[in-house]
């Protein structure tokens, strides 16, 4: 099987040549690796911070690094509730905990588990029914519904046991999904990672590993399960990932391409990523490890496809980890079966030659190039300096994304739960201290901006009670200014100028707008899912170059206002906290109702909005002059500005103290066409209209 001709060969080494090229490389895959590690820990100690028991995992190609720009993959979140003891053994029972004792007899599908609600007080089975999540079934048992976590977003679609955000414009898919933590795998699996392999792999650590990290119950029944209500599925993804990490770069590339075909050739079929995934895992296992080499890779790649095909003909594809799951249970009809084999079968049969029609990240021309007989790259395909720049401006901008929601997250639970920010960060600065090293680097991502935001909370109240900004305040606001380029600076310049302190409020402005590099520098708003342009050069190249600890020097953030900020938000901005009357509240979409009664504003319009109103007070008129039309500029031609709108009113209310009342009209009337409801803009036309009847 593996005395590999040496075209084969040839072609093997042009294969990983073209996928290195597209971004799949020891290289970006690390990157790929260490990014989505950041962002589930940023996720994590964000929850913690908030007293939420729940640890959140990346799963799948994305945070692998096994995917390509071309396939598209979604990215996998995993929120992990430990609240509950899930356990396999009676022994594991905790007091005044929610204990449910996993069953797998002969009414669960292999797999899977139903999950019995034991007593809190003493380890017995619990006889009473607490609540619509649990049903009592024909043995007398309490059981949790497999529905009980079904709706955790309202921005997604349900997608079985996943809350599925469908992609958009310069937005991934994400699936979330809720799950429980077991801290014991089933017995069947310790028998099962101990089997012969002929390649020693998994190694022994890696199977420690997988059973000290246990097993996670997911909220999904198998296709053909009797009780598809209460059936909750075993995921070992844990361990899978440590399987994954792992691998060599041939066997990364024999999984990628398994997936360009399944999705150029095979699709649609009930064949997924997953069934491929494990197919190679399989193949790994059973072959000599040296076998899996850059010269053999097509070799390796026949060989994977050929165990597919075995599986699909007899219908059975063992789960790596518990094989007893036959992942193809119920999956398709004969027809469809047969459809699938003929498929296959082609491909194989072409020897390679299928390789050259993949249209996915050019693939096939590409490998026709590398293979020499034909120049057949267009000009202007993307190069690999092009992809490698890409996918790392767009794993920074998505990690920076992510620090935006959350400290969102953190912003709106301390409005609507009163949640403690002083306990909130003195969580996030222990993990800065003891915390791991990710943990160190996620927490020293999100407290700058919670500094920022307590600052200002202390200096508003201090506005409120007519005394001096006290020391701390400005303590708090100073520690802030690490928190990007300019938003925390921001907030320290409105604290300044509300209090009357033009000066210094100037020099601030000054040297923030001297800071700002329009060509690195990427607003960043996570409010709502508005669509963008592409990503600047000069800021892919940065991120190319850089890691993530420089993630806040090239980035912008939009200024968030709660409202006990407000004695140190500039009046005009005020009224974007009482931008919506009782019957436009009933239209705000679910990302919206989030923020809308907060003051927001993109940073750069808030910077030359904040010197207009500064230098105005300093009567240095060829500066207000300056700035107003820099404000006005940014506006209309500022790319990737979340909150257009909320400028717009700015600058509408900054002609209406030029006098200048028709264009104020204008510009109100331009921000209702971006927001026709909740927007300020409506109370601006109306006190316009009052103030200047016969002039509009």
């Amino acid at each position: 099987m593996f005395q590999s001709p040496e075209y084969s060969s040839t072609l093997s080494l042009n294969l990983s040549e073209v996928l290195e090229d597209v971004g799949v490389n020891e290289t970006m895959v690390m990157r790929r690796r260490k990014n989505f590690m950041l962002r589930e820990n940023i996720q994590t100690v964000t929850w913690r911070s908030l007293c939420d028991n729940s640890t959140t995992y990346n799963f799948g190609s994305q945070s692998e690094g096994t995917t390509t720009n071309g396939l598209k993959s979604d990215t996998d979140v995993m929120i992990v509730n430990y609240n509950f003891n899930v356990t396999q053994d009676w022994s594991e029972w905790k007091h005044n905990k929610i204990n449910l004792f996993t069953i797998q007899d002969e009414d669960v599908t292999p797999g899977y588990c139903f999950l019995q609600l034991l007593r809190s007080d003493e380890p017995f089975s619990e006889t009473i029914i607490p609540d619509e999540h649990y049903i009592r079934d024909n043995k007398g048992r309490i059981l949790l519904k497999n529905t009980c976590y079904s709706n955790i977003r309202d921005d997604a679609e349900m997608h079985g046991p996943s809350n599925a955000v469908p992609e958009k414009e310069g937005y991934s898919a994400v699936d979330f999904v809720c799950a429980f933590h077991c801290n014991s795998l089933p017995q069947s699996v310790l028998h099962s990672l101990d089997r012969h392999s002929i390649g020693r792999w998994p190694t022994t650590e890696m199977i420690r590993y997988a059973v000290s990290n246990g097993s996670l119950v997911v909220g999904a029944s198998s296709k053909i399960s009797t009780y598809p209500e209460l059936e909750w599925r075993i995921s070992t993804s844990l361990g899978e990932r440590c399987f994954m990490f792992n691998l060599n770069i041939t066997q990364l590339h024999c999984y990628v391409l398994m997936k360009i075909i399944l999705k150029t050739f095979l699709a649609p079929s009930a064949l997924s990523s997953y069934m491929c995934k494990t197919v190679v895992l399989h193949c790994i296992q059973s072959t000599d490890r040296n076998i899996w080499k850059k010269n053999n890779l097509f070799t390796c790649l026949t060989y994977c496809l050929l165990e597919l095909q075995s599986y699909i003909r007899n219908e059975n594809c063992p789960h790596f980890i518990i094989p007893e799951n036959n992942l193809m249970a119920g999956e398709f009809n004969a027809e469809e079966k047969l459809d699938i084999l003929r498929k296959i079968s082609d491909t194989i049969k072409s020897d390679g030659r299928c390789l050259l029609r993949i249209t996915i990240d050019d693939i096939g021309n590409r490998l026709q190039d590398k293979i020499g007989t034909v120049r057949v790259i267009p000009h202007g395909m993307f190069t690999p300096r092009d992809i490698t720049e890409s996918i790392s401006g767009w794993l920074f901008f998505n990690l920076a994304r992510t620090i935006s929601d959350l400290d969102l997250l953190i912003l709106i639970f301390l409005a609507k739960y009163q949640v403690n920010l002083k306990q909130c960060i003195l969580t996030l600065a222990s993990y800065c201290v003891y915390g791991s090293r990710l943990e160190q680097l996620a927490s020293r991502c999100l407290v700058p901006f919670l500094y920022s935001t307590l600052g200002t909370i202390m200096a508003s109240s201090n506005i409120q009670q007519n005394t001096a900004v006290q020391y701390q305040a400005l303590k708090l606001l100073s520690l802030g200014l690490s928190s990007d380029v300019i938003s925390g600076r921001l907030k320290l310049a409105s604290v300044l100028y509300s209090v009357g302190d033009m000066d210094r409020a100037e020099f601030i402005l000054r040297k923030t707008e001297n800071r700002y590099n329009g060509d690195i520098v990427e607003p960043v708003c996570g409010c709502w899912k508005y669509p963008r342009s592409d990503l600047s050069a000069q800021f892919k190249r940065k991120c190319c170059e850089q890691n993530e600890d420089c993630i806040n020097q090239i980035t912008s953030f939009c200024v968030r206002f709660l409202q006990t900020e407000i004695n140190c938000v500039p009046r005009e901005l005020q009224y974007e906290m009482m931008r919506s009357t009782q019957d436009d509240m009933q239209h705000r979409c679910v990302l919206e109702k989030r923020w809308m009664d907060f003051a927001v504003v993109d940073s750069l319009p808030f910077l030359y909005f904040l010197q207009y109103k500064v230098y105005g007070h300093l009567q240095r008129h060829q500066d207000q002059h300056r700035a107003l039309c820099n404000l006005v500029y940014i506006t209309e031609n500022g790319k990737n500005l979340g909150h257009r709108e909320t400028a717009l009113n700015l600058v509408g209310q900054c002609m209406e103290q030029e006098n200048k009342p028709m264009e104020a009209f204008q510009c109100y009337m331009l921000s209702l066409q971006k927001r026709e409801r909740n927007n300020a803009a409506n109370f601006h036309i109306c006190n316009l209209l009052r103030k200047n009847p016969s002039h509009i």
